[in-house]
């Protein structure tokens, strides 16, 4: 096995992960939401937790995808067009993250210390 196929191998292995957030992620964020409807939580805390834990499991899968992008890019496949692709890739999970973030916390990254303490979201209940 070569270095390249190592890394791609490699690659691989951090894509399926950051795919694997999500979907584990989501599945416990719709477990969770489950749980709380069988024990009559107020429906819009229920929905809003549901939200919160889905776009988080969605940004953390992004980071990860963006990182074996990131490493294929540049170790892999060094060419102007991949560079090119990556940049596009790269700029639309960056939207995407703003946008989720936005969802999540109901501002802008940037306005995040404008909220109170009141003003923030949630927090999920603790794991029992």
């Amino acid at each position: 096995m070569t270095y390249h196929e190592f890394i791609s191998d490699l690659v691989d292995v951090v894509e399926a992960t950051g795919a694997a957030i999500m979907v584990i992620g989501g599945a416990a964020a719709f477990v969770g939401f489950a749980v709380a409807v069988a024990k009559r939580v107020d429906g819009r805390l229920a929905y809003q937790q549901l939200r919160q834990r889905l776009g988080r499991s969605i940004l953390l899968g992004l980071e990860v995808l963006i990182i074996g992008d990131i490493v294929r890019t540049i170790i892999v496949d060094p060419t102007l067009t991949s560079v090119g692709v990556l940049g596009m890739i790269v700029v639309i999970r960056i939207v995407l993250s703003f946008s989720l973030e936005v969802e999540i916390d109901g501002v802008w990254p940037w306005d995040a210390w404008k909220l109170t303490a009141s003003d923030k979201p949630a927090a999920p209940p603790p794991a029992k």
